[in-house]
């Protein structure tokens, strides 16, 4: 096997990208409630919500209000995703941390999730640029269908490095690349971080798997063992996109903390306090999540010879 890194960082990421396909819609309070956990649990970097059209999703109509309610802590930083100019600039006048641009991989999925061409994203992102530096405000990007496109099938690795250059070339370096309905397979995995390492090593790539075929936990150790080390991930395993047919949950957070605790990889990470966080999330959402170690305890959990097995 391959060194493994010693330390990694995770980005939660369940108050948007999980809460976006929800059909209870959470008030803002509840909302705060669960970031208050996960915080309270050692998470620094919080994908918090998302400045898009609440006609779409109606979900996070409430955006400006959870960053204005929020105790900022020190050492924590809070991201907006962004489609447009105009939710850049409703995630600056609310204050944001970090701008997140997303854009698709594939021009089918681009179209229906974003009404644009990656391409027109670019030109979008242009602006969207700009538009932060002036703000001095940082812009990330996350690349949706990296691994595959639910309506275009593979999307070729040369195809996402060149979008990843392109951004790149716009003074970016922060890139997400997401397996957004769980297309990914172990070869497709280690194929673009490869890549990326040969190609692109100025950027500084996070991976972001879905569960949706059970290959989450394995994309993120192959991801590993090629030396990538930031992950994007979901409390309870929560998610989904609203604009793609059978888009499962995120790899859940917990699950992978434990993993990665169990091969002795530092996450800043308090198990036990995400574990009380996937709790509460399953509270609120009102139905049962898909997280495995919330449910069963840590591996050395042991119990006594009274307990029912």
């Amino acid at each position: 096997m391959a060194r493994l890194p010693d330390r990694v960082s995770i980005t939660e990421v369940g108050l948007r990208d999980g809460l976006q396909i929800e059909k209870r819609i959470l008030p803002t309070d509840e909302k705060l409630a669960l970031a208050r956990a996960l915080i309270d649990a050692g998470h620094t970097s919080l994908e918090l919500t998302s400045f898009v059209s609440p006609a779409r999703v109606p979900q996070l109509a409430d955006a400006a209000e959870l960053f204005s309610a929020l105790r900022r802590n020190e050492g924590v930083e809070l991201k907006a995703l962004v489609p447009n100019v105009r939710g850049a600039e409703r995630a600056i006048a609310a204050q944001a941390d970090v701008l997140v641009f997303v854009l698709s991989a594939s021009d089918a999925h681009g179209r229906r999730n974003l009404n644009r061409t990656p391409h027109e994203s670019l030109n979008e992102l242009h602006e969207v640029a700009a538009t932060a530096a002036a703000a001095r405000i940082r812009v990330d990007v996350s690349l949706s269908v990296a691994f595959g496109c639910p309506f275009e099938g593979d999307v070729a690795v040369d195809t996402v490095i060149d979008l990843a250059s392109r951004i790149q070339g716009l003074g970016i370096q922060r890139i997400s690349f997401c397996d957004t309905t769980g297309m990914a397979t172990p070869r497709q995995v280690r194929a673009l971080a490869e890549a990326l390492g040969d190609r692109l090593p100025e950027v500084d790539p996070a991976f972001h798997f879905h569960n949706t075929r059970g290959l989450g936990l394995v994309g993120v150790l192959v991801a590993l063992q090629e030396g990538i080390v930031r992950f994007e991930s979901s409390v309870g395993g929560l998610g989904g996109c609203p604009f793609a047919p059978n888009a499962a949950g995120n790899v859940c957070t917990e699950d992978m903390v434990h993993m990665l605790h169990e091969m002795g990889i530092e996450t800043g990470l308090d198990l036990a306090g995400l574990m009380k966080a996937a709790q509460l999330a399953e509270r609120l959402v009102g139905h049962t999540l898909d997280g495995q170690v919330m449910k069963a305890g840590p591996r050395l959990h042991l119990h006594g010879r009274g307990e029912q097995q």
